[in-house]
């Protein structure tokens, strides 16, 4: 690894160090930075930070197909209809974290997200959050846990009924979104996910 904290893989591709261990390669190299519209897709990425928080992110990766069954492939429909049978059902459920409050934050978040559809949706929401300019962070060290945007965006999604959207959890979707390109400036896949 370089000081900057990339390190070059055996197929010589530059990457950042985390994203050359190989549960995290593909997600990487092909999903991490790249954009990210729709509601589905935008409610699932928030949904997994929110379960992700205060764990590793590798155990979100693994269970995503599970996340993806449990809550119905991220249908807000079919999740806000969820009910406390449904979160009783969840919290049994070993292919996904089993932890209530995140649980029923999914579904509180699934219910505003289709609030939000009368004031244009989810994804006019978090895409009006990106900043004006965004540099990639040249080391490791320059990577942020949260930017002026992640507070603002946290902000309104809590006033518009989200919960487990705090600013370092929403500037962790808006890195896997591509709301921000955090790849660093020598990794292969920085500024290539536009």
């Amino acid at each position: 690894m370089t000081s900057d904290g990339v390190i070059v893989g055996d197929d010589g591709l530059a990457r950042c160090a985390w994203g050359s261990i190989p549960d995290y390669l593909t997600y990487h190299d092909t999903e991490w930075g790249v954009p990210v519209h729709g509601e589905r897709a935008l409610l699932e990425r928030i949904t997994l930070e929110a379960f992700q928080s205060g764990l590793s992110w590798l155990t979100i990766l693994r269970k995503r197909e599970g996340f993806r069954a449990a809550f119905a492939g991220f249908d807000p429909q079919v999740v806000a209809a969820y009910d406390d049978a449904d979160v009783e059902r969840l919290l049994q459920d070993t292919a996904i974290v089993r932890n209530r409050r995140k649980i029923e934050a999914a579904r509180a978040n699934a219910r505003a997200t289709l609030a939000l559809r009368e004031r244009g949706g989810l994804d006019e929401l978090f895409w009006s959050h990106s900043p004006a300019t965004h540099t990639p962070p040249a080391r490791l060290a320059d990577v942020r846990a949260t930017s002026p945007e992640s507070v603002s965006l946290a902000k309104e999604l809590k006033k518009a009924g989200f919960a487990h959207v705090g600013p370092t959890t929403m500037y962790a979707a808006m890195q896997a979104c591509g709301v921000v390109d955090d790849h660093l400036r020598d990794c292969h896949r920085a500024a290539a996910s536009a």
